[in-house]
């Protein structure tokens, strides 16, 4: 009998060893995918190191100029497209809109999914339901709204519609449903804690997965957003998308000045993704430990 159990325990080792075992046509795939996702950013970092003359070249350079620097100064001394007015721009909107839309989801979620009260089914449809809206429908009454409120122009035409998003409570509603026990909630309650209370102490923490998710999509999405500032601002105040747009010039497009915006406003993305994925990665982690 112990034999046969040892054999059941190697074959099983052996099994597991073998799942997790990739063949050389799996490298070679995730190595093609990856130079495949990142070749167009590195060739628009080249040629934000370089003149315009290469842009066009056959064949493209691959190296790194020696332009970065003189390019840059052309980019924040440029007068047309405020850039640096417009990093500080988004960088406001998105971090005010990141954090209201993870902090309203989360308790709206959290409300769905874990209290009783009258009409929450139908609420929960009618949420679903503005994410089937397309959003260009939208433009117009909202455009409407900001002239009457006298908001054209100024920052906060572009943060206070998107505070709260029906995908973000649809998203921790789902979420928390499944990762919040219902004996967590009532030993809290027992406890004597407030319902606010226990969201904060006891939801909130258990939701820190996906609040990362959410912030990190939020903050993408704001920051790459064009149709809505382009419509609401001016250019005297714009955002990072709507200054890249005013680069362009009617008879001359100086794509190294285009490609260096573009490389500048990269940069606060990419550490908001390292940021956010360790955020994301220390969740999943600590939920692992306490399972």
């Amino acid at each position: 009998m112990k034999t046969f159990f040892a054999r059941r325990t190697r074959a099983a080792v052996a099994g597991s060893a073998r799942l997790w075992q990739a063949s050389p046509l799996t490298y070679a795939v995730l190595i093609f995918a990856i130079v495949l996702s990142a070749f167009p950013l590195y060739w628009m970092f080249v040629v934000a190191t370089r003149t315009n003359d290469v842009v066009g070249a056959v064949p493209p350079p691959f190296i790194a100029g020696q332009h970065l620097g003189g390019n840059m100064r052309r980019l924040f001394d440029n007068e047309q497209a405020h850039f640096e007015k417009a990093l500080l721009n988004s960088a406001i909107a998105s971090a005010v809109v990141a954090l209201s839309t993870v902090f309203f989801a989360s308790l709206a979620g959290f409300a769905f999914a874990k209290l009783r009260f009258r009409g929450r089914n139908a609420l929960l449809l009618v949420i679903i339901a503005t994410m089937m809206v397309p959003v260009q429908m939208g433009i117009i009454p909202l455009y409407m709204v900001m002239v009457h409120l006298h908001w054209t122009g100024r920052l906060q035409a572009v943060i206070v519609p998107f505070l709260v998003t029906g995908f973000g409570v649809f998203m921790m509603r789902q979420y928390a449903s499944q990762a919040v026990p219902d004996e967590l909630i009532e030993a809290a309650r027992v406890d004597g804690a407030s319902t606010f209370r226990i969201f904060w102490s006891v939801v909130l923490p258990a939701l820190r997965p996906a609040a990362s998710v959410l912030a990190l999509f939020t903050f993408m999405q704001t920051w790459n957003e064009f149709i809505w500032p382009r419509a609401v601002l001016n250019p005297d105040n714009p955002t990072v998308q709507y200054s890249l747009a005013l680069l362009n010039s009617a008879y001359f497009n100086d794509y190294t000045l285009m490609f260096t915006g573009t490389v500048v406003a990269t940069i606060p993305l990419a550490i908001v993704f390292v940021v956010f994925g360790r955020q994301i990665i220390g969740g999943i982690m600590e939920g692992a430990v306490k399972a």
